[in-house]
């Protein structure tokens, strides 16, 4: 069929996918032939199951194969016409490399080490919590046979409330509504506020998954710089000016992926902004808990009148219990539920009651100061060894779960990235990250993922020494 050389600073995904690629091309592969199972391949070539697996996943995505549940890959049909995906005459393009990445992140768990994700270890979580609330549950007479509440339950809605009376955020429990995730929650105020065409305001580099919902609702993304202070205001203000953007999706306490947390005095500009060229305000504040401290925010600076408010506790209870929320005035939160209810209906109330349950545990404080304990040593180690390796950080926070990190003599981690799955390990490369997705020295590390060496020996021998 093809060969494939160990040997190759080629990596051995890529050459399967330009195995079939040229296969296919050139009609040795005809539309609606059977492609060789998994398991064939790897044990034909001698590669990994997972390495075979990746370079399917690509050539599906990329239009080469379709995959038939329960019946393997096939050579899909492609007119001749048809342009071959990610090439144009514009430069490098990096829509399917990121998908690819993004959706790896979550079907591929199976990676042994994985710095490059999103979420904590499972023993980081507060998982004697969720049992107790589970068995609390099970205990109860739970309608199991109706839908929950539009806006969700009402009792953790209320806690909500109670919680963001705790950050100076005044809300009354009507103005709380609970979603899936916090992906849910910046989906329905993208769907919302966004139409085709609009110019919208991002952190750049920003939120990956939000990056591409507004793509698709046909945003055009204005990519607001991040500095280890929190933003470039003298950028900001001049994209407001040149395109009066609708909104501003925006991150400011310890942003994935930089880390970073935005100055009192960059929160009250932005606010200052949003008044004089009207323009309303997302911030998502998904990992506040992980904070050990007390600060401002935009929407307790606004009071929900220019800002929406989105958080989560998937982020420290479980991210199989998908639980966030969103606060807004009123008006606009009405609209909101709405979308929520046209879009899915209701969100689950036994997850709901499920993060009560854990939230109302009485030892669910002290989870999250030994939760931030740990995290501010893990940034402490991490830390040292990327500068070990010869990595510059963007910043040191020592809070939450992200470091952004370049080597200086690395032009393009995505390359590196994609070689490191090789080795059983995920990593988060920069383009992902970034509204124009153009190659980038950056990367995210999750410093909960870095304790193994085996990270650190791959990165020092695939980095070249400083000078």
């Amino acid at each position: 069929m093809f060969t494939i050389d160990p040997q190759s600073s080629t990596p051995l995904v890529l050459q399967i996918v330009d195995g079939f690629r040229k296969l296919i091309q050139d009609g040795s592969l005809r539309a609606g032939s059977k492609a060789p199972s998994i398991r064939q391949l790897a044990h034909a070539h001698g590669v990994s199951v997972f390495t075979v697996v990746d370079a399917y996943d690509r050539l599906v995505a990329q239009g080469f194969l379709a995959s038939r549940p329960h019946s393997g890959f096939f050579v899909k049909h492609r007119p001749k016409s048809e342009a071959e995906p990610g090439v144009s005459g514009h430069g490098p393009h990096f829509s399917f490399d990121s998908m690819w990445y993004l959706r790896s992140i979550f079907e591929n768990r199976a990676l042994r080490m994985k710095p490059g994700c999103g979420w904590l270890p499972g023993d980081w979580l507060f998982e004697d919590g969720v049992r107790r609330s589970l068995r609390s549950l099970a205990n109860d007479s739970v309608d199991l046979g109706g839908y929950g509440e539009p806006k969700g339950y009402l009792p953790l809605r209320q806690l909500v409330r109670d919680v963001l009376a705790e950050q100076e955020i005044a809300v009354t429990s009507e103005q709380v509504l609970l979603t899936q995730g916090s992906s849910q929650a910046m989906d329905l105020a993208a769907r919302r506020l966004v139409r085709p065409g609009d110019a919208v305001l991002v952190d750049s580099p920003g939120y990956p998954n939000l990056l591409f919902s507004l793509r698709f609702l046909g945003a055009r993304l204005l990519g607001v710089p991040r500095t280890p202070a929190g933003y470039d205001l003298d950028a900001l203000e001049q994209l407001v000016i040149a395109h009066q953007p609708k909104v501003f999706f925006t991150q400011p306490r310890l942003q994935s992926p930089t880390g970073s947390v935005a100055q009192l005095a960059h929160l009250h500009r932005v606010m200052q902004l949003a008044d004089k060229y009207d323009f309303l305000v997302v911030e998502n504040d998904i990992y506040a808990d992980l904070d050990p401290e007390p600060r401002p925010s935009l929407a307790s600076l606004d009071q929900l009148n220019r800002v929406i408010y989105i958080s989560s506790f998937s982020k420290t209870i479980s991210p199989n219990i998908r639980v966030g929320y969103l606060a807004a005035s009123p008006d606009l939160l009405e609209d909101l539920a709405q979308l929520k209810m046209i879009s899915g209906l209701t969100s689950s109330e036994f997850s709901e009651r499920l993060a009560y349950g854990a939230l109302m545990d009485g030892r669910w404080r002290k989870h999250l100061k030994v939760l931030r304990e740990r995290l501010a040593k893990a940034h402490a180690i991490a830390a040292a060894q990327l500068l070990k390796v010869g990595f510059e950080l963007f910043a040191e926070p020592k809070a939450g779960i992200f470091l952004w990190a370049r080597h200086p003599n690395m032009a393009n981690s995505g390359e590196l990235a994609y070689k490191a799955t090789e080795q059983d390990i995920l990593l988060g490369p920069g383009h992902l990250f970034g509204p124009e997705m153009q190659p980038s020295p950056w990367m995210r590390f999750n410093v909960a993922f870095c304790e193994e060496p085996a990270i650190f020996d791959y990165l020092r021998a695939q980095c070249p020494p400083l000078a």
